[in-house]
């Protein structure tokens, strides 16, 4: 691999590349030499809140807003979120929806996740090699290299599951994944194999596991903490099959009792709060740092005061809407008739149209809106998943998802589902759950299934050029993005993928 794209942050954590022409870079330089960077525990904050603040800042096109970008990539790939044409998102030119860009290697959507979490990683394994001999307080070392090396996984965890096959539990999990420079030295390496980047993934995590402090919880939800790491290994572990160790970890966050489920008032707020009490990690975007056409909130608000929101409102899977009880809170954040009554919008120049969501909504004007990462009803719902596909545990499954589908409808009862019906119904509430939160992709991927868009009765075929069906993962390589053309070209030790 050719040298890791990576950044200096200053004291205003402002971004200063390195060079201009590599596809990746190496360690940071540029305005300031690297050592002094990390000479003491203040100075390597800068870098950790740096890249903190990179993932919610503009990529490259207006709809690549960090992290908050391929979230919504990724579930434009799916079948529950779309829009009536074709444009962000879902064309050639503008995102991976329509099936296309993702194999292409010269396409900037192909590029875009790989040097966003390329460049976190170099500036994760500059700070891990040298903030123990930073000046500072050991407890804030500790602290500081617990992030970086959950970053650092969490980093890997998705980069493999884009450009990697998927993994598959009981194999040896040989196909090429993706190549794990863990030092800043670490030059055009090959690419590992999937399961030597889980295997990576896995110690990055318990590494941070055993140094992040257990009687104090993290510095905001902007950072990383003890227990967004658990709830990162949880979703590994989920990825993994390893129903156990998902079950564990899950439990391990919901028992800590750091956070609590939305009632139905917060639900109906906006997603657009990193102090709701459900939030465990997220982006907190301050009023006067937003990016009014590059951010989140300007690509999924109902509200937003740009021309993609004005024109284009995102719409929900008529088929998966139906299916959600009169009686769900989650039911009215969507409308499958909206009126200037039964949904007002800011002026006559928004559209309307059938099924459209009022899930997200800004916080601050423009387009201002804190990017939810994880959130405590994931933890239910793959401690439900893990359970329900561990021998004995159903009964555990059921009461997981019973408090969660409960706090969201007062109606519901202990499902009565066994079996692969029931992992089908916990699978359900995580569709409707995580709608526009990024999980859509993965988890279809991870599950071996299909994407069939043709049982959307509100798809428009025209809207992803006519992609309506694609294969299970283990039988259609389209689910495998390229490797961008650039480190192909770039790294002699690196391989295309088919």
């Amino acid at each position: 691999m050719k040298k890791i794209f990576a950044f200096v942050i200053i004291a205003s954590f402002t971004l200063v590349t390195a060079c201009k022409k590599d596809f990746l870079d190496t360690a940071p330089t540029g305005s300031a030499d690297e050592a002094a960077l990390f000479t003491s525990t203040t100075n390597a904050s800068n870098v950790i809140n740096g890249i903190y603040r990179y993932m919610y800042s503009r990529y490259g096109d207006q709809n690549q807003p960090g992290q908050g970008g391929i979230m919504l990539d990724m579930d434009f790939m799916g079948e529950d979120l779309h829009q009536s044409v074709g444009t962000w998102y879902t064309t050639a030119g503008s995102g991976t929806g329509g099936w296309v860009s993702q194999k292409n290697d010269a396409s900037g959507w192909v590029a875009f996740p790989f040097r966003f979490y390329y460049r976190i990683i170099g500036n994760a394994n500059a700070l891990i090699v040298n903030i123990d001999a930073a000046a500072g307080p050991e407890a804030d070392k500790k602290r500081l290299k617990a992030e970086a090396l959950t970053i650092r996984g969490w980093a890997y965890f998705n980069l493999v599951q884009i450009y990697g096959k998927r993994y598959g539990a009981g194999t040896t999990n040989s196909q090429l994944g993706v190549s794990m420079p863990l030092s800043p030295l670490d030059l055009k390496l090959p690419r590992s194999t999937v399961e030597e980047v889980y295997t990576q993934i896995n110690k990055d995590l318990d590494d941070a596991l055993a140094l992040f402090p257990t009687a104090s919880p993290a510095l905001n939800k902007s950072h990383l903490s003890l227990n967004a790491a658990r709830a990162i290994k949880a979703r590994v572990a989920l990825t993994q099959q390893n129903y156990t160790s998902a079950a564990s970890f899950a439990k391990q966050v919901i028992d800590g009792n750091a956070f609590s489920l939305m009632d139905s008032t917060q639900y109906r707020s906006g997603f657009n709060n990193i102090n709701n009490t459900e939030w465990i990690w997220g982006a907190f975007v301050q009023d006067d740092q937003g990016d009014t056409f590059g951010s989140y909130f300007a690509q999924i608000s109902w509200d937003g005061n740009t021309s993609y929101i004005r024109s284009r409102p995102k719409r929900i899977n008529s088929a998966l809407y139906a299916q959600i009880k009169t009686s769900d809170i989650r039911k009215t954040m969507w409308e499958p008739a909206p009126t200037a009554t039964n949904f007002p919008l800011p002026s006559t120049a928004y559209a309307r149209e059938p099924f459209m969501s009022r899930k997200f909504k800004t916080r601050a004007i423009p387009t201002i809106g804190d990017v939810p990462y994880i959130r405590l009803a994931e933890m239910y719902l793959i401690l439900a998943e893990a359970n329900a596909n561990l021998a004995g545990k159903e009964a555990e499954a059921k009461a997981a998802l019973f408090t969660l589908a409960k706090k969201r409808d007062a109606n519901y009862t202990l499902s009565t589902n066994t079996g692969a019906a029931l992992i089908n119904e916990i699978l359900f509430q995580r569709r409707v759950e995580f709608w526009g939160e990024g999980f859509r992709f993965f988890d279809l991927k991870r599950l071996n299934q299909p994407l069939d868009r043709t049982t959307v009765p509100n798809y428009v075929s025209a809207s992803v050029g006519g992609v309506m069906q694609i294969g299970a993962p283990s039988v259609d390589n389209r689910w495998q993005f390229a490797i961008p053309i650039s480190e192909i070209q770039a790294n002699p030790n690196s391989v295309q993928n088919d």
